[in-house]
């Protein structure tokens, strides 16, 4: 499997990758099992900070597209084709969007809003 970075995207380079390893566990290029590349590795022949390929990897193993396994590797999940199908980026949006139709609706003002959001997500511990 061949992972290409287009420099000159709108998308983030994490980003990128993150929807090629999807793309190709979806098309079944790569299937359950099949061992990805290090993150140190990848970040080499992509020309990246491995920072950002760690990221990608981080988040497709929130997903369980990929499992990592210690020291002996990255793996696709067993139910990474399954998995593929979930977008929680997506599905974030359309919640937050929810969300502000309603406290638009109420005539909470947009800087209210943002207030509101910067201390509650300030609060809030990050889920692991």
């Amino acid at each position: 499997m061949d992972i290409t970075i287009d420099i000159d995207s709108p998308v983030p380079q994490f980003e990128q990758i993150i929807e090629q390893i999807k793309t190709a566990v979806t098309s079944g290029v790569l299937k359950a099992g099949d061992a990805l590349p290090s993150i140190r590795q990848l970040a080499g022949d992509l020309e990246l900070n491995s920072k950002t390929v760690a990221k990608a990897y981080k988040l497709l193993e929130r997903d369980s597209v990929i499992e990592s396994k210690g020291y002996r590797g990255t793996y696709v999940h067993p139910k990474a084709k399954a998995n593929c199908k979930v977008n929680l980026q997506e599905w974030t949006a359309r919640k937050l969007s929810e969300t502000l139709a309603e406290l638009r609706a109420a005539g909470v003002t947009d800087s209210e809003i943002r207030n509101a959001f910067t201390g509650v997500i300030s609060r809030q511990p990050q889920a692991k």
